[in-house]
């Protein structure tokens, strides 16, 4: 799942950051959650030896279906509890994108909901990421 919005953010970000398909993230708290894609600074060579920290990831992405509450409760405590700051659901069943943004304190200060449109990935104002196209895996 996410196959096609991996390889389309890809061609988006182009050489400004790396995007991973379920491999592992490593958080402060040493747990080690596999996000459907996570989008991560280019570090090369160096993803190796480590994971990337949460430090090195830009955004987050979850394509939920049988998923959604785990992605919505567990995984998103978590996430703001690391700091990351900008972290997307994707839910293939309702058909809207779930954005998180502001951790403060192991929550996330603002959500929105999208069907449609364009959003643009925090660390990448420029770039405008369609939300149709995320909605189709």
């Amino acid at each position: 799942m996410g196959d096609e919005s991996g390889t389309y953010l890809s061609q988006l970000l182009g050489d400004r950051a790396k995007v991973r398909e379920c491999r592992p993230i490593t958080l402060p708290n040493n747990s080690e959650p596999e996000p459907d894609l996570a989008i991560v600074r280019p570090l090369g060579r160096i993803y190796r030896q480590r994971h990337p920290y949460a430090e090195d990831v830009f955004l987050l992405i979850e394509f939920a279906n049988t998923s959604l509450a785990k992605d919505l409760e567990v995984k998103c405590r978590a996430y703001a509890a690391a700091g990351i700051e900008d972290y997307w659901v994707v839910n293939l069943k309702n058909r809207h994108l779930k954005v998180f943004r502001e951790p403060v304190d192991g929550d996330y200060t603002r959500q929105l909901t999208l069907t449609t449109g364009e959003i643009h990935p925090l660390v990448f104002p420029d770039v405008r990421v369609s939300v149709q196209r995320l909605l189709e895996g």
